[in-house]
């Protein structure tokens, strides 16, 4: 079965970023449609590669999961070339935390398959941390 969320696990300095930015450069040489990053801060802009659109969600504030997938339904709108989208560091994004994040994972899982589009996202969490309705991606963690 196809991969739709890729995770990249690890505590906070673990090189999440640096692995997501990796595997965002590393497929743009490949994918014939658009990517995405996503992040709250433009400090990883000059790393990321020109033939990704970069946004940054710091002049939106923290937003909340629906506000988020909303958000998210607004960029994939714009575009129906979108074949991947990277979230760099959600929980900056967004205002919560993993344990409650459930439904914003099979929003995201859905809108993944809706559209065609694989998900990449980046979480400060330890692999021993992983709540138990993420257990089903564990074949795409990728532990930093």
């Amino acid at each position: 079965m196809f991969t739709l969320i890729h995770v990249f696990l690890g505590e906070r300095g673990s090189g999440k970023t640096k692995a997501l930015i990796g595997t965002a450069n590393e497929k743009v040489s490949s994918t014939a449609g658009s990517m995405v990053y996503i992040t709250f801060s433009n400090r990883p802009l000059l790393a990321i590669d020109r033939g990704i659109r970069f946004i940054s969600t710091q002049d939106y504030g923290h937003m909340d999961y629906s506000r988020f997938y909303g958000f998210l339904c607004g960029v994939l709108s714009q575009d129906y070339d979108i074949e991947s989208v990277f979230i760099d560091d959600l929980f900056c994004i967004v205002e919560g935390n993993l344990s409650e994040a459930a439904h914003l994972f099979s929003c995201l899982e859905n809108l993944a398959q809706k559209n065609n589009i694989e998900i990449y996202i980046n979480i400060n969490c330890t692999q021993e941390g992983v709540p138990e309705y993420m257990k089903k991606y564990s074949e795409s963690f990728v532990a930093v």
